[in-house]
């Protein structure tokens, strides 16, 4: 799994709602892009994703913001990752390739950078949200 600024910063949006009196107030998201030193705009966008796949829940009105719609001991890494960035992607780009790698009957290292792949999404699917917002 490939993490880019999306994955990153969609993971301490994540957090930090989290963290919020345990994930039940509702955050703006002028507090967070504050806080986490990240564009505001960016926020946004990464916050309707993370509502998309059912993570926040968007409040409006006066003191609106975004809560976190699912329990946190139950939110991976993994799921949030995969919610910013996409389907998951791969640590080597040539498995990635929407037809498959020209070399994948003759690739030696194949085997490698695959198990590496599933290394990494177990890994991050072992992290839950809770935890991240309690170290």
């Amino acid at each position: 799994m490939l993490i880019s600024s999306k994955g990153r910063y969609a993971l301490r949006l994540m957090v930090h709602v989290a963290q919020a009196s345990d994930g039940s107030d509702v955050v703006s998201m002028r507090t967070v892009a504050d806080a986490e030193g990240l564009s505001l705009k960016y926020l946004e966008q990464l916050a309707g994703s993370m509502t998309k796949a059912g993570f926040l829940k968007g409040v409006r009105g006066a003191g609106g913001g975004y809560m976190l719609a699912v329990d946190p001991d139950v939110l991976t890494a993994g799921d949030i990752l995969r919610a910013a960035e996409g389907k998951s992607a791969i640590a080597v780009a040539c498995m990635g390739l929407e037809d498959g790698c020209p070399r994948e009957d003759s690739c030696t290292t194949l085997d490698f950078w695959s198990g590496l792949d599933d290394a990494i999404d177990s890994y991050v699917d072992s992290v839950t949200l809770a935890q991240l917002a309690n170290d």
